[in-house]
């Protein structure tokens, strides 16, 4: 395949699908005459949890197949070959480091338990320098304001006015030029499976969503030319950001920053443009505010480790939960009985998502309401969400559930809360088909 005087490098993709603002693809490019890119679905993403449902659901995966095919013809332009594989990191890199002769590796770095073991079972097996990159902050832990994670406070408003003192975010960085050459790899895979490979169905889009997302960073780059510049809806963000049905209530960037098609750092640098250019104001403010809200959980991560999946979350609270199959299968599909979550989980079942006002009722209504095992809800998005992060998902179900971040332990009632949020019952009327209001 080469010289073999020439350096090859491997940029192995995770959370991190795009060519721009990635560190870990700009250095591979830069220490080596050829990079190859690979990336791996893992058999364990995608079996079956000891909850009976998939790890992995059909909505996210087929977000994430655009996503891939999108990076991959971005990679493409700088003649970077995209290997798929299905099976696991550890195994698929050993064979081709030794196929291959890579002798470097590139990828994101993960400190979540799963996560944490493959990198691990990487080096080991391979016995080459894995170089590692923290590319999924808006704030790198190199300029967090505390001196370890450990020192991370456990309220978030202490947190955000103590990074806000010394604020840091790294500029993002374009995509590195075209490698000098181009490689064919014949013998390995570079076509992206199929949902049934996978063992799921394919995804049918839902007529009744207000927003079918597409993956890949072109849709976000879009998205964002709609929101922020076209629209200008980013300067009334705050004001909307708790509705329910339409497009424009909210960025909805959520998804690609899940999966690393676009940077929390780029977002950030485009807010910032607009301020200067359009308006600065608190709507403005506060899309920084949940990018950060977004760090924190991260954070938190970092600093509790297995703790954020544990029965009694971070705070080790004692309290009795029910594992009721009953109760799960009515919550999920849509059949408590209660309109106001119904609706909610309802579009979660048919497209993937769900908003961020709807997920705060159904999570308290799940645990506060109904006192089921919130890790078996937390385990549910998991499977369903288009914008599930391992950090946020864990993180928001454990401060919902009364065993995390939240210091006044709420619960959210969800009558009152149709009554402000869905006044006129449009978003209930949309995903529940028939006439109560």
């Amino acid at each position: 395949m080469q010289n073999n005087k020439e350096k090859v490098g491997l940029i192995w993709f995770k959370n991190n699908l795009r060519v721009f603002d990635n560190r870990a693809l700009t250095k591979a490019c830069e220490d080596n005459e050829v990079v190859i890119a690979a990336y791996f679905f893992n058999p364990d993403d995608y079996r079956k949890t000891h909850w009976g449902f998939p790890k992995t659901g059909k909505y996210r995966l087929k977000f994430l197949l655009e996503s891939l095919d999108v990076l991959q013809t971005d990679l493409q332009q700088l003649k970077i070959p995209l290997l798929i594989a299905v099976e696991k990191p550890e195994i698929g890199i050993k064979q081709m480091v030794k196929d291959l002769g890579i002798s470097n590796i590139y990828t994101q770095n993960e400190w979540t338990a799963e996560e944490h073991l493959i990198i691990k079972k990487v080096k080991k097996q391979t016995g080459i320098p894995v170089n590692l990159f923290y590319d999924q902050f808006l704030i790198h832990p190199d300029d967090l304001p505390f001196t370890d994670p450990g020192d991370v406070p456990d309220v978030f408003t202490r947190f955000r006015k103590i990074c806000e003192k010394s604020w840091q975010v790294l500029p993002p960085i374009p995509a590195p030029p075209p490698m000098k050459r181009s490689v064919v790899l014949e013998n390995f895979r570079s076509s992206i499976p199929s949902p049934k490979e996978l063992g799921l169905d394919p995804a049918v889009p839902d007529p009744r969503s207000a927003f079918p997302f597409t993956g890949g960073s072109t849709a976000a780059l879009e998205r964002i030319d709609h929101y922020f510049w076209r629209s200008k809806k980013l300067g009334f963000y705050k004001r909307t950001r708790n509705g329910l049905v339409g497009a424009d209530y909210s960025s909805k960037l959520s998804p690609w920053l899940a999966n690393g098609s676009i940077s929390a750092r780029y977002i950030y640098e485009e807010v910032k443009k607009f301020e200067k250019q359009e308006i600065k104001n608190q709507d403005t403010y506060w899309l920084i505010f949940e990018l950060l809200w977004r760090d924190y959980f991260k954070y938190i991560s970092m600093k509790y480790g297995n703790e954020i999946f544990s029965l009694g979350g971070i705070l080790n609270r004692d309290y009795e939960w029910e594992n009721n199959e009953d109760r799960f299968e009515e919550w999920s599909a849509g059949k408590t009985g209660n309109d106001f979550v119904d609706a909610n989980m309802l579009e979660l079942l048919h497209t993937g998502w769900m908003s961020n006002r709807g997920r705060q009722n159904v999570a308290s209504y799940w645990a506060k309401e109904l006192r089921q095992d919130w890790r078996k809800g937390a385990a549910w998005f998991e499977a369903m969400l288009i914008d599930y992060n391992v950090h946020s998902n864990w993180g928001n179900w454990m401060y919902a559930s009364g065993v995390g971040n939240d210091p006044r332990d709420r619960k959210f009632n969800t009558k009152t809360q149709a009554e402000r949020y869905d006044k006129n019952g449009a978003f209930r009327k949309r995903w529940l088909q028939h006439s109560l209001f």
